[in-house]
């Protein structure tokens, strides 16, 4: 693809959610549609006709990345949810987990790549995978990951602690495993892959220890999100990088400026139209309406979701900063909030076309 494109869409007031669990929950039986490849794959299709967006986006799911690679460990799929690593890795296992032999995908990674190649053979639609980032991914193996951050944060490296250390190794392997996933995805058909970092954030990463002169925003976060952004250009993909997290201005600035991806999607605790002095002009950022509230009439009544609606859109037209408007998330299944929730993401989305045919 050509940033163009995801620039042209802007262009012409483009706006979705990130709704493909929401419409899955409108089959008959979704759990099995979830591991069916062509049944996801018409899903898929189906939401993003529906917001009529040519970027098909398969769901959400950050678990699949690690299941896949706990199954190089020998660790079942029941079990890998709740599964931490407690003590560091030696260099055979590291061998194993890093390795680029092919591993038996599990069956959620399988249907996703199945369904990728079922939108990638629709002219009109666009397949785009989706991943876990590195460091977020490495939070899911640890059993205390914040303090093995602050640990490294302070200086400590994996010669003083075995808490860094094996930080620092299973760093290495889920950067190694996003990759397999990544380009499992586009073999199958992706042309962007949308890359997750929710815990690159201040609830991980220290102000204070950054402030100090701690390095390890730029070592857990933008070293192997670089490398990753390196291999997508190397093969032809594009990047869109997502991150909900609680985040402060350098943050945004290193994620915009030097991964450049082609779309940068942001929580709703960040103001777009502040963020756009921070990015340039041809990063198209998208969200970030407050849809992880949609389930509650008292967290987020309708008339909230119409006045951040026009609000976004206000300020974004005047700022001028190319934008998408969209979820600040996936907007997931509530069950007895369903009808709750699509219908605040169709008021989400027909304001901002009222508020655009009255500007």
């Amino acid at each position: 693809m050509d940033r163009a494109f995801y620039l042209s869409l802007a262009a012409r007031g483009a706006r979705m959610p990130i709704g493909t669990d929401l419409v899955m929950h409108e089959e008959a039986e979704p759990e099995k549609v979830r591991n069916d490849g062509a049944a996801l794959g018409r899903v898929i299709a189906r939401a993003a006709r529906r917001w009529n967006t040519p970027l098909a986006v398969p769901l959400m799911d950050l678990r699949l990345e690690k299941t896949d690679l706990l199954a190089l460990a020998g660790i079942g799929e029941h079990q890998a949810e709740t599964y931490h690593f407690t003590s560091p890795l030696d260099e055979s296992q590291i061998a194993c987990l890093c390795g680029d032999q092919t591993v038996p995908f599990c069956a959620g990674s399988r249907a996703r790549d199945t369904a990728l190649a079922a939108v990638a053979a629709e002219e009109d639609l666009v397949a785009v995978g989706m991943a876990i980032g590195p460091f977020s991914l490495t939070t899911r193996l640890l059993a205390d990951p914040i303090t093995a951050a602050a640990l490294f944060g302070s200086g400590m490296t994996a010669e003083d602690s075995d808490d860094v250390r094996l930080l620092l190794q299973c760093l290495k392997v889920s950067e190694a495993a996003v990759l397999r996933s990544v380009r499992s995805q586009v073999r199958h058909g992706a042309k962007a892959i949308m890359v997750c970092e929710p815990t690159a954030s201040i609830a991980f990463i220290s102000p204070r220890q950054l402030k100090a002169g701690s390095n390890l925003f730029e070592k857990l976060i933008m070293e192997p999100n670089l490398r990753l952004k390196a291999a997508l250009d190397e093969i032809g993909c594009d990047l869109i990088f997502h991150d909900c997290g609680e985040l402060i201005d350098p943050m945004v600035e290193a994620f915009a400026h030097r991964l450049r991806p082609v779309m940068l999607s942001l929580g709703s605790s960040r103001k777009l139209w502040e963020d756009a002095r921070l990015v340039p002009s041809d990063v198209v950022l998208y969200g970030n309406l407050p849809t992880k509230s949609f389930y509650s009439d008292g967290a987020m009544p309708v008339e909230e979701v119409k006045r951040r609606t026009r609000e976004l859109v206000t300020q974004m037209k005047a700022c001028g900063h190319p934008y998408i408007l969209g979820s600040e998330c996936d907007v997931l299944f509530v069950p007895d909030a369903q009808e709750t929730i699509r219908y605040k993401v169709e008021v989400m989305m027909s304001e901002q076309e009222s508020v655009s045919l009255e500007a």
